[in-house]
């Protein structure tokens, strides 16, 4: 669709990923509209639309990274691949229908609440929207982090970020450095390990890397998930249970049972890496969840290549020619690739949104981001999140905190369509879910791990993960409690 909405929509989602097409379909069904999907990319599918780098795949099963209520039996391996996970956002939009109301290249810049009309007057770059309430289905993975290094800029070279991959450029027979090795590098290390000349690998801090058991799903078990639904239902049951039993095995408690699970990660290291001053470089100074734990079976075996290199010295600045570390040495580069993760708060922070009285969704998060249930936000009338603040996870799929959250804002938009003009959580309940979280995460292994990663911000809180199960959060968000709202 092109132009400005040409009527006052009930509700505008922002965002064309998980997040937006779960809660457009969702909306759909509960009869709510008129609706409006908008999107800053050319296509549909969030983070799987702009992260095409080779190697980019899911690290959750399959069958659990889908939608519960719009599955797909077909999936061709345990881990699927980002064109597979790509082409099936795609075919569900189109199943249920959503691609007349989605409208491509167009940024969301800020909003401010309309009080007199119980309305928010949005802003694109493509010009005016009114609609009583806003969904934000931005999430946290979109605005590329790069690192502060001297010289950035000097690179003669083509030099790029994983969330950005410059596909023109052909990195057969060249040298090749890679900055980073977090969940992006251990992906595409492997594959361009391959067709480099050689390839060098800066590692700042190592991460905590588990077996991935990557296989191809039989034709004839894709077969009878199709056949037999209750099946595939018992199949993702089965995968959400083994890793939501990650919660009360280490993943967010230092215990024993973190010890037992570093143990497991060493052997898969010591198997993979015969060489001990190669591995005493991959062993993490930290408690394994600390920062997010990796899986792959084909990371190791790529650094032992006789074109790959690990270089653990700092990097001191970035030339004309490549990178010379902070003990002098210099490794002469044809490109550059930047597997450095994403800001996960400027998604909030460039945008301007306006709130009741004039407030700032800035000046609210001033000392840090924060939200009922990750949802809502006081002072912000009609307004919700999905995958807002401490609503990632680090052990199980989080398209199953999606679902809950949708149910949540649907909760909201049904009071919404029965006549109030506006809802908004209280100040008193969102502090008192604020102050539960914080108690949370006083002893999480995020903050007592012995690391710093992209989950804390910049005063040290952890404003990213659910500090729990997902069964805790169901209980938790599921239901919008309407005694914790103000109605209006």
């Amino acid at each position: 669709m092109t132009g400005p909405a040409r009527e006052k929509l009930a509700v505008l989602i922002v965002g064309a990923g998980f997040s937006g097409l779960a809660m457009a379909i969702r909306c759909r069904q509960a009869g709510i509209g008129p609706l409006q999907v908008i999107e800053k990319g050319d296509g549909i599918g969030g983070t799987w639309h702009d992260n095409t780098y080779p190697g980019a795949a899911c690290d959750i099963p399959s069958h659990l990274y889908s939608l519960s209520f719009a599955p797909k039996p077909d999936w061709t391996r345990m881990y699927a691949p980002q064109p597979e996970i790509l082409a099936y956002l795609r075919e569900t939009a189109e199943r249920y229908g959503l691609m007349p109301l989605i409208r491509l290249g167009t940024t969301f810049t800020g909003a401010t609440w309309d009080e007199a009309r119980a309305l928010w007057r949005v802003e694109t770059d493509r010009g005016p929207i009114e609609a009583r309430a806003i969904v934000s289905g931005m999430g946290g993975l979109h605005h590329p982090a790069y690192p502060d290094i001297p010289g950035r800029d000097a690179f003669a070279g083509p030099a790029f970020h994983t969330a950005t991959w410059d596909h023109a450029v052909d990195l057969a027979g060249k040298r090749v450095g890679i900055i980073g090795t977090g969940a992006s590098a251990i992906q595409v290390v492997p594959e361009l390990a391959k067709v480099a000349a050689h390839l060098t690998l800066f590692q700042r801090t190592p991460p905590w890397i588990m077996p991935r058991h990557d296989h191809a799903i039989p034709a004839r078990s894709r077969a009878r998930y199709r056949r037999l639904p209750l099946v595939r239902r018992l199949e993702r049951a089965r995968l959400f249970w083994l890793h939501e039993v990650r919660a009360l095995l280490g993943f967010t408690k230092v215990s024993k049972l973190t010890a037992q699970a570093e143990g497991l990660a060493r052997r898969h290291l010591a198997k993979a890496v015969r060489d001990e001053a190669l591995r005493a470089k991959l062993t993490p100074p930290y408690r394994l969840g600390c920062k997010r734990v990796l899986i792959s079976d084909d990371f190791y075996p790529a650094l032992q290549r006789a074109n790959v290199s690990l270089e653990t010295d700092g990097i001191a600045r970035i030339t004309a020619t490549g990178i010379t570390t902070e003990t002098g040495h210099s490794h002469a580069l044809d490109v550059i690739v930047y597997a450095t993760g994403f800001d996960v708060t400027a998604s909030f922070a460039r945008m301007d949104l306006v709130g009741r009285d004039g407030l700032r969704l800035t000046e609210a998060w001033a000392d840090g981001m924060g939200a009922y249930q990750g949802i809502t936000v006081a002072g912000f009338p009609n307004y919700f999140m999905l995958l807002g603040p401490n609503t990632g996870l680090g052990h199980n799929s989080v398209v199953s905190m999606i679902e809950i959250q949708v149910q949540h804002v649907l909760d909201c938009l049904k009071a919404l369509k029965t006549g109030d003009r506006s809802i908004e959580v209280r100040p008193e309940a969102q502090g008192r879910f604020l102050d539960r979280i914080r108690r949370r995460l006083a002893d999480s292994i995020w903050q007592v791990g012995g690391c710093r990663s992209w989950y804390l911000d910049a005063n040290g809180r952890n404003t990213s993960l659910w500090p729990d199960s997902v069964m805790a959060y169901r209980r938790s968000a599921r239901r919008a409690r309407m005694a914790d709202y103000r109605r209006g």
